[in-house]
């Protein structure tokens, strides 16, 4: 059973700020509440809320560490501010071990709440200076949580009680974030400073060279499929607060998934990805294959004309039977049922259309907890490849920069559920850089100059935010 207990002070939604006074003023009786109460007990006190924009409110606040989450079907949105409890780790160890270690963690927690954070894409690349505030894992259960979820708004506030003087302390850096909490955004926000510079990492004739270096791995035999990733570093004229890059996208036709995380002022990763992993319901799991990439921008396509080239181009339906064919294996030693549809259909996106196929199954129970299925999963042959782990070291290989959360999952874990995304079109901003990834799948037939083109358009909202020239 939940060890969690629940405060409502009042039953009738309150403006947001009038909202934190009312659960200011419960905080001040959590002696009464957590007194007795073992570590790990979640108290948590939740006020509906009037009706407002969760991010743009976000943007004002000043807490940290601050995360952001709307799913990609918008029914579950999630802001957060500050920690009421961390689970991370900054090791270097093969990723199945990492996984591991999560999965145990989560498994102890005795209440079923909400944690948000990101994995690596592989736990064994060097460590490198602009990852250093994103290690191998890091999940964050926000002090401080605006909430939306089935036509509902919450303002939360959870404590985790501990000796007399702790929860003291946690409960006053609580009552300091609620008193400081402003309202909902009405200002315009302020602009993104000009680009100084930008740089790509590998440059083309990098990009070529490693593309065909890929390509004759798979004249030799050894792989069948590699993702190659690109990094694009804009360096800005001042620093500036990276919100401004999530207030500014633009939804495309199908909404994606978006995910943003700052465990500091003027330091964080973004991630606007249409691509999920995994969701879990106990042992109900629901995945989906999702690869194989047309360009509507270039080419001027409607959705119609890219649907129609998707499914007529040989290369790109290999590209998503590769995808297809290793998720459904590789789910079979784990699960009891597993359902792929058999017609692939294409995600539009504003620039971008994908081939994608969705995949239900039921999870045996000795194999329902989020380690066993993110060793499964991740990394997907869309940003990994076929035969993963060997595609894994030729990634490590070729690319001449770190991932770090770049293409790995993130999103929410809890200890029954969970949601995590692929967190690719996704961007690292610090200070007055900003450092943007994309990549592309390669089998036999690629086009190094084509997958260049690609790449291109995966960052082309990014780009367009901040006015860095194409």
């Amino acid at each position: 059973m939940s060890d969690q207990h629940i405060i409502t002070p009042q039953d009738t939604p309150l403006p947001i700020v009038q909202a934190a006074e009312a659960i200011d003023s419960a905080l001040q009786a959590l002696d009464a509440v957590g007194a007795g109460r073992p570590t790990g007990t979640l108290v948590e006190f939740r006020q509906k809320v009037e009706p407002i924009d969760p991010m743009r409110w976000l943007a004002r606040q000043k807490a940290w560490p601050k995360i952001f989450w709307r799913s990609r079907e918008r029914d579950f949105t999630a802001a957060g501010l500050g920690s009421a409890d961390t689970v991370s780790f900054a090791g270097r160890e093969p990723n199945a071990s990492v996984f591991r270690r999560l999965g145990e963690t989560m498994g102890t927690k005795k209440h079923d709440a909400r944690y948000f954070g990101g994995i690596a894409f592989n736990s064994l690349e060097a460590e490198r200076e602009e990852w250093k505030r994103f290690p191998a894992f890091s999940f964050i259960l926000p002090l401080v949580e605006l909430t939306e979820e089935n036509g509902e708004q919450s303002l939360c506030c959870r404590i985790v009680p501990g000796t007399r003087e702790e929860t003291a302390e946690r409960a006053a850096e609580a009552r300091r974030i609620l008193s400081a909490l402003k309202g909902p955004l009405t200002d315009e926000a302020a602009g993104i400073p000009a680009v100084r510079s930008r740089s790509c990492s590998p440059d083309r004739e990098g990009w070529i060279r490693n593309c065909q270096r890929a390509i004759e791995t798979f004249e030799e035999g050894s792989t069948e499929k590699i993702m190659l990733a690109r990094r694009t570093t804009l360096e800005f004229a001042a620093p500036f607060d990276p919100m401004l890059i999530l207030l500014r996208h633009p939804y495309p036709k199908n909404a994606t998934y978006r995910f943003y995380f700052e465990p500091e002022e003027g330091c964080a990763f973004l991630s606007f990805t249409p691509e999920r992993l995994y969701r879990r319901d106990g042992r109900r799991l629901l995945t989906e294959a999702l690869a194989g990439t047309c360009s509507k921008e270039n080419a001027e396509l409607s959705d119609e004309c890219a649907s129609r080239a998707l499914l007529a181009s040989e290369k790109d339906l290999r590209e998503h039977r590769f995808v297809k064919d290793m998720i459904e294996s590789e789910l079979q030693p784990a699960c009891r049922r597993i359902e792929m549809e058999d017609d692939v259909q294409v995600l539009q996106l504003n620039r971008l259309a994908h081939l994608y196929a969705r995949c239900t199954a039921e999870l045996k129970p000795e194999c329902a907890g989020d380690g066993q299925v993110l060793s499964i999963l991740h990394p997907t042959p869309a940003v990994g490849g076929v035969p993963k782990e060997e595609a894994m070291r030729r990634i490590l290989e070729f690319e001449p920069f770190a991932r770090g959360w770049y293409a790995g999952p993130v999103g929410w874990i809890s200890r029954d559920s969970s949601e995590l995304a692929v967190g690719i079109r996704s961007a690292l901003v610090q200070s007055a850089t900003a450092c943007l990834y994309s990549g592309a799948g390669l089998v036999r037939g690629s086009d190094p100059e084509l997958e260049w083109a690609e790449v291109e358009q995966k960052i082309g909202d990014l780009v367009a935010i901040t006015g860095a020239t194409p």
